[in-house]
């Protein structure tokens, strides 16, 4: 293959880290690349910058605060950042997808370039190896930076940011391993629809509906499967909540029922009027003694997303093995 442009000029210098296939790859997506760069320097640097806020306000205004005052405080003065970064981050996977993934093969195809390639002495098992690397390594860097800045801007104030709910409020999806195995995920998702697309729209509006459906399922079936759920049980009437009852304070609660002695449940609402001596008749026909409370501890978190990202990391090699079988063993 030759390593010049079509003008004619040099590629690179001798000895440049992008020279032959590398510096095709790169210069034909270059754009993305380049925007994905400077996207990811800008949000590591904002959120650097809010950390900044933030430490300030945890170390000084905060201990002046009583328990029922700091929540507010915090919502009043950091609900909107935390919404924004998390409404950013959340949509990073998909966007990488359709804008990176979707075009990387289906573009070759629709211009016809992917033939040219083919007939110069590039094997399609080299020309595939460094069509998917070179992308797929820059996705991954720039995941795990954003991840890595809004995790350490996101920790210290994981208990009041987001509501204080890691796994409803956004947290999970964009702290740790998630961002980057979903991210991955979508990219090669974005590959394969091209691959059997051949246009770039249609492999784009593709992608766009694939991340739609995996996000319903993500949220629906698996990221609640993901750990075992603890529960607390105490009596009925004793009053009390929350952490007086040995639950974490920054736990996740999932489900309140009431039960009987021997472990039936019933919906936290059965015998729950304004009529007190009704209540109590009722709870004593039933037999309902207990409160019970299930909720994860935030202990669980890690292995949690771990879990998660194993899954989607899998299903990733799995697609990307197919695109791979394919390109090297069908038409193109």
């Amino acid at each position: 293959m030759s390593n010049t442009t079509t003008t004619g000029s040099p590629t690179t210098a001798p000895g440049g880290i992008l020279h032959g296939l590398l510096w095709l790859v790169w210069r034909r997506h270059r754009a993305a690349l380049l925007v994905g760069l400077v996207i990811t320097v800008a949000g590591c640097a904002l959120f650097a910058y809010q950390r900044i806020g933030l430490m300030d306000f945890l170390n000084t205004k905060a201990a002046s605060l009583d328990g029922f005052g700091m929540p507010t405080k915090f919502d009043e003065r950091f609900n909107s950042t935390f919404g924004r970064d998390s409404a950013f981050l959340e949509f990073v996977p998909a966007i990488v997808g359709v804008f990176l993934g979707a075009p990387l093969i289906a573009g070759e195809q629709q211009r016809g370039t992917i033939k040219l390639v083919m007939t110069q002495s590039v094997g399609r098992g080299r020309w595939i190896a460094v069509t998917l690397g070179l992308p797929l390594a820059f996705a991954t860097l720039c995941t795990t930076l954003l991840s890595a800045a809004f995790t350490w801007l996101w920790s210290p104030a994981h208990e009041h940011a987001m509501y204080g709910d890691w796994l409803e409020g956004g947290a999970f999806e964009i702290t740790g391993p998630v961002p980057v195995a979903m991210t991955l995920f979508m990219t090669a998702g974005g590959i394969a629809l091209g691959l059997l697309c051949k246009r770039v729209v249609a492999a784009m509006a593709a992608t766009a509906a694939l991340a739609l459906v995996t996000a319903l399922l993500w949220f629906d079936q698996i990221r609640g499967r993901l750990g075992t759920p603890r529960s607390v049980t105490f009596p009925y009437d004793s009053g009390g909540r929350g952490t007086s009852r040995g639950i974490p304070h920054d736990a996740v609660q999932l489900d309140w029922w009431a039960a009987t002695a021997n472990g039936k449940r019933f919906d936290q609402v059965t015998c729950y009027s304004a009529d007190h001596s009704a209540d109590v008749a009722c709870r004593a026909k039933l037999g309902i003694a207990n409160q019970v409370i299930q909720y994860f501890d935030y202990g669980q978190m890690p292995g949690m997303q771990w879990l998660g990202a194993g899954i989607l990391l899998a299903l990733t090699a799995v697609v990307l093995a197919l695109v791979v079988w394919r390109v090297r063993r069908r038409p193109l």
